[in-house]
């Protein structure tokens, strides 16, 4: 039976299934953000974003949305305002019955339900609107799977930004920029 076991935690381990509790550290060009991931309700969304963690894909990228009193999105383009090419996109576990509360992390997705990949954003406030409410794209909602546990004021403090109108993609663009140099798994 022992056997047996630290096969399985070996299998979950290589196989790169995180555990609730998982956390990482993301290093802004404002400051340091902590994020307690939580795998138990938003395992393959959480898996996801450890895969793009583990790949140091996020290193570089911007913020490129903010929002005062809503939230900053972030995840999907690089310093010289280019989209990044993403892995393909996952089931959206928006039903999953975490909340889009202020300093929840979320996926970013289109209208389409299921077309999250990397992109993902922290809420400003309570945005009960983005919970899941129904299974159409209008009130299937955003998967949270996650909550700041650090840094909540260099959270609030990018919501502060002034914002520009730069192009249709680009409407709410921070100025001055806000870079993500890197996101890190916690040990």
């Amino acid at each position: 039976m022992k056997t047996f076991a630290m096969f399985m935690t070996c299998f979950f381990l290589f196989a790169g299934i995180a555990f609730a509790g998982s956390t990482v550290e993301m290093k802004t060009s404002v400051g340091m953000i902590q994020i307690e991931l939580n795998a138990e309700k938003a395992p393959e969304t959480v898996r996801n974003f450890l895969n793009y963690v583990d790949r140091k894909y996020y290193d570089g990228t911007i913020f490129h949305r903010v929002i005062k009193g809503f939230m900053i999105q972030g995840g999907g383009f690089d310093d010289n305002e280019q989209r990044k090419e993403t892995l393909a996109p996952i089931k959206n576990e928006a039903n999953n019955g975490l909340k889009n509360i202020k300093g929840s992390i979320a996926m970013a997705r289109t209208g389409v339900v299921d077309s999250a990949t990397s992109q993902f954003f922290i809420n400003l406030a309570d945005n009960d609107f983005l919970n899941h409410r129904g299974s159409s794209a209008k009130t299937y909602g955003y998967a949270v799977f996650g909550q700041v546990k650090a840094g909540m004021d260099v959270v609030e403090k990018i919501g502060q930004i002034k914002t520009v109108a730069k192009s249709p993609v680009f409407r709410d663009f921070p100025e001055p920029k806000v870079t993500i140099e890197s996101i890190r798994r916690v040990e």
